[in-house]
């Protein structure tokens, strides 16, 4: 069995032993039951890491010793993957799945042909949703590194994402090249488009053509917006070599 992950301060990763309270500190004892002697892992979702033991489990808050620390380094090259707004909770899914992969930052796009709107506090609870799913999925899949979850960009915004990426990518079912064959950068930032249910436009095309991207097909089937950024961090994290 693994053992679990939960955030922390960075105060506290630096103690030698200290009282694990908060929401994470009662999440730990009172839903996870840990007891004396058994390990969890600490992390400021920035790549520090504190591997500890529970000295003493009380009803909502846990000592914990520090046996060790260690740093994960930022991966190399940094996949960042622009999503297309979907429809319903599939945003959160498609958040949760992508943090799974290892996506490092995921970037909400109010594309042209988004059914779904982010729009006043609407936005404000979209957007805190998606970085609570990051959160929770992150802790899940044991990263020790959370991916950031941008404010939502617009379509200029992207653009300038993919000019400033080694490499840009919009994935479209009429693309000629597959993404599995593109070369790949050593390093910097990978920038992968997903466009939401509608597609992306042509319009959207010429621009992020203006701005370096390259189209490429994912694959012989269309996939749902929500898996499609899981799909191509699966083939770019293996090609890269980071998996």
């Amino acid at each position: 069995m693994t053992v679990p992950v939960f955030l922390a301060e960075p105060a506290d990763l630096a103690r030698p032993e200290f009282v694990f309270g908060g929401p994470e500190g009662r999440h730990a004892a009172a839903v996870r039951r840990l007891r004396a002697g058994e390990r969890l892992d600490l992390t400021d979702g920035a790549g520090s890491v504190a591997e500890c033991v529970v000295i003493e489990a009380g009803r909502d808050s846990l000592r914990i010793q520090v046996l060790r620390r260690h740093e994960i380094p930022v991966p190399s090259p940094r996949l960042v993957v622009v999503q297309g707004l979907p429809k319903g909770d599939r945003g959160e899914l498609a958040v949760e799945m992508m943090t799974e992969a290892g996506v490092d930052v995921i970037v909400p796009w109010a594309a042209a042909r988004c059914v779904t709107q982010w729009k006043g506090e609407r936005a404000a609870k979209a957007l805190a949703r998606w970085r609570s799913t990051a959160r929770e999925a992150s802790k899940q899949s044991r990263r020790f590194r959370l991916p950031e979850v941008t404010e939502l960009a617009s379509t200029a915004a992207v653009a300038a994402l993919l000019s400033a990426a080694a490499l840009g990518v919009v994935l479209h079912e009429e693309a000629a090249s597959p993404l599995s064959g593109l070369p790949l950068p050593a390093g910097g930032d990978i920038v992968v488009v997903v466009g939401p249910e509608g597609g992306v436009s042509q319009e959207e095309i010429a621009v992020f053509r203006e701005a370096k991207a390259v189209p490429a097909l994912l694959g012989p089937t269309v996939l749902r917006t929500s898996t499609a950024g899981v799909v191509a961090a699966a083939v770019l994290q293996t090609r890269s070599g980071r998996w």
